[in-house]
């Protein structure tokens, strides 16, 4: 099961490369890990934890050697640098796998939860899809995992040693989650629940529960210290990172555009039924009301959690599916005790179909997954749109041309790969009109002074005007991208303008290429921040966006 688990998360890993087309995978992670080669282990950057860039830290001192060796590679050999570290996210959701294994099967005081949990994990579509990326939300599914397995065997009893020891691991993995990924850090929850379990079970009192608390709490500051001991070294610079992150997941700035889910809540439970599946979503939910009638201190352990951490995330004012991983072990070891349940439940009724009953159960269970991962992993392993939009530029405009490119892409997309290319200042291949810089704010009104532009805010940027001043500085190739373009088709009373621009621009551009994701026929599917990034809609073909190249012909066009 390891292997085929490992096998599904290898499966087209190399994706996209030479380039990262990941815009956290690109900017937040690898480079970060690079640099404390140069700068020492100071990430100088808190929105993410820097557990897993300090991982990469040593696995690239390893596998490159040194600071020159990584820093050459990373110009020379990109690709052979991001498949460093994605691999090491690939096994680290292995590992994952085999400690969903160890919390069934020390839970329920029975190995086949924890072989049915492992394989539901195995298959599910969200952790196995981002095990292919270089991101922290898969490797701090390992230790928050194994905060888990602490509290079921603190809870339980069952753990050789005694509690105390259990309760220092525990600890100290939820640091280490919580240093990883900062949402990771509910497993803290279960694992005080555990040690009151224990505590009422044993019959020990208050002052007994409060030093177990304090001990799985001291443990996980170490943890979250080994992780990211610049928390407390840069610590002004830790707290306003923080603090920042909160921001904009909370909506303090202007809202995303693109994002159209109203409620949090529901958008999560609707991650579920594909990040998961349909059926061992409702499995879950089963074994949730189940737990709460035969395994009272199980629906204690475990249920707290994904309520908190539901509500929490849900009343946010951003929703990505992925922040949903932290409940995928709870998830798939009640889905899985839960289905065992149901099989046994119908043995009894009728035991001449016994095995039928089970095989047919657990195909279904693991179905959907399946087939939604085995299609992804298709999907990944053919050309990206952007690298065959990349190929058919070069081969087409020559260097040095002037060009229109959406934030679609990393910069190195437009480098040549061995030099700096003479025909442009940069040394890029193409002279980019900047995205970066506009003389319009948020709501398209004039301001006194060109302004720095984010890349989640140029649609709000975006005017018919512009493609007059594309033609009269001789900007005559104008490439968009659905990335881009399908924000604004998604809210389009927030930006009239921008829809306004691309309308202009199908008229008065000549389409010269196209490069779509989807499959003949196929419906490309509503555009949100999951299904226009990760490929679990069958209608995808190839990964990317869909892209469009425009050729102007009026002004100095003509």
């Amino acid at each position: 099961m390891l292997l085929g688990a490992f096998g599904l998360r290898v499966w087209g890993i190399g994706h996209g490369l030479p380039f990262s087309y990941n815009i956290d995978e690109e900017g937040h992670f690898v480079p970060v890990a690079i640099g404390f080669f140069g700068h020492g282990l100071d990430p100088r950057y808190f929105l993410n934890p820097p557990g897993y860039t300090e991982l990469l830290y040593v696995v690239y001192a390893v596998w490159f050697g040194g600071r020159e060796a990584i820093a050459r590679a990373y110009v020379e050999h990109p690709s052979e640098v991001f498949l460093v570290a994605r691999v090491t996210v690939a096994l680290l959701g292995t590992v994952w796998v085999w400690l969903v294994a160890l919390l069934g099967s020390r839970l329920f005081s029975d190995r086949r939860v924890g072989l049915l949990a492992a394989a539901l994990g195995a298959v599910a579509f969200l952790p196995v899809f981002y095990s292919h990326l270089a991101l922290n939300d898969v490797p701090s599914l390992a230790p928050a995992t194994l905060a888990l397995v602490c509290a079921a065997l603190i809870a339980t009893g069952s753990g050789r040693g005694g509690g105390i020891w259990w309760l220092l691991l525990g600890g100290l993995a939820v640091g280490l989650a919580a240093g990883t990924k900062y949402t990771a850090g509910i497993v803290l929850l279960p694992l005080l629940t555990a040690a009151l379990i224990r505590t009422r079970a044993e019959r020990q009192g208050f002052a007994h529960l409060l030093a177990a608390g304090a001990l799985a709490c001291f443990a996980a500051g170490a943890g979250f210290l080994i992780a990211n001991p610049h928390a407390l070294l840069s610590y002004h610079e830790f707290r306003a990172g923080v603090g920042r992150q909160r921001e904009l997941a909370g909506g303090d700035e202007l809202a995303k555009l693109g994002l159209t889910e109203d409620n949090g809540i529901v958008y999560y439970l609707w991650v579920f039924s594909w990040g998961l599946g349909w059926i061992p979503a409702l499995l879950a939910l089963g074994g949730a009301v189940l737990a709460c009638v035969k395994q009272r201190a199980v629906a204690l352990l475990l249920l707290p959690t994904v309520v908190v951490y539901l509500v929490y995330m849900g009343t946010q004012d951003r929703y990505f599916g992925r922040w949903l991983l932290p409940l995928f072990p709870i998830a798939c070891v009640l889905a899985a005790w839960f289905l065992i349940w149901l099989v046994e439940q119908a043995a009894r009724r009728w035991p001449r179909f016994a095995t039928p009953v089970a095989v047919v159960a657990i195909v279904l269970a693991l179905g959907q997954g399946l087939i939604h991962v085995v299609h992804n992993d298709r999907v990944l392993s053919r050309p990206d749109t952007r690298g065959l939009a990349h190929d058919w530029m070069v081969a087409n405009i020559p260097a040095g041309t002037p060009i229109v490119l959406e934030p679609i892409v990393p910069a190195r997309w437009s480098e040549d790969p061995d030099r700096a290319n003479p025909a442009t200042p940069d040394g890029k291949r193409w002279r980019l009109w900047d995205t970066t810089r506009a003389d319009v704010d948020d709501f398209g009104r004039p301001v006194a002074k060109p302004r720095f532009v984010k890349v989640d805010k140029y649609e709000r940027t975006l005017r018919p005007a512009l493609i007059d001043e594309y033609e009269q500085k001789g900007y005559c190739w104008v490439v968009i991208g659905s990335h881009q373009r399908d924000r604004a088709y998604a809210q389009p009373e927030q930006v009239p303008q921008a829809l306004a621009y691309y309308d202009a621009l199908r008229q008065r551009g000549q389409e010269v290429a196209r490069f779509t994701p989807y499959r003949d026929g196929a419906t490309a599917p509503r555009f949100n921040f999951d299904w226009a990034f990760d490929y679990y809609p069958l209608a995808y073909e190839r990964p990317g966006p869909e892209i469009v190249i425009y050729r102007l012909s009026g002004g100095g066009c003509s």
